[in-house]
């Protein structure tokens, strides 16, 4: 058994803008596909630039996707029947970003899709990102790394974005 301690850094911002107008400015960025739809079409491919095209076809602006949403403060709030904590985690990505991660760190696969934090606290909204350039720093492969950097700039412009 193999136990590896790997230091995570995090991307944070607060947003002086609502929850609801940083959770909509973060959704009319990304693709926003039916993923049991999505997944079929994927696996009925034939060769890859059949699933590119799909992949293509899920992807937003920003050639991202929403894989799955998760309203994490509704199971709080319904037990203290109050209107917060309002807390949503977007896990996002793109098929063939991840590919490319994979390919040269197969334990990349744990850590994308990425997962967007959007909260709201008596500051303002807090919006973050764990780097996965801070996950895969440790393997040494400078080819992972560098899609990894280039996951991160488009990560953290899109969450700038979204908090601006």
């Amino acid at each position: 058994m193999t136990i590896v301690k790997i230091e995570v850094e995090r991307f944070s911002l607060t947003s002086s803008k609502p929850f609801d107008a940083v959770v909509a400015a973060l959704k009319s960025a990304i693709g926003q596909p039916n993923m049991v739809e999505f997944f079929q079409e994927t696996r009925a491919t034939n060769s890859f630039p059949d699933l590119e095209r799909v992949v293509q076809s899920g992807l937003g602006r920003t050639d991202l996707m929403l894989f799955a949403e998760f309203d994490l403060g509704d199971i709080l709030r319904r037990e203290t029947g109050s209107k917060t904590p309002r807390i949503m985690r977007f896990v996002v990505g793109n098929p063939l970003i991840m590919k490319e991660m994979v390919k040269h760190v197969p334990d990349a696969g744990s850590y994308a899709p990425v997962t967007l934090l959007i909260d709201e606290r008596p500051d303002g909204v807090h919006v973050s990102y764990d780097k996965m350039e801070s996950y895969l720093l440790h393997y040494g492969s400078s080819e992972a790394l560098a899609v990894a950097r280039n996951l991160d700039t488009k990560i953290t412009t899109l969450l700038r974005e979204c908090a601006s």
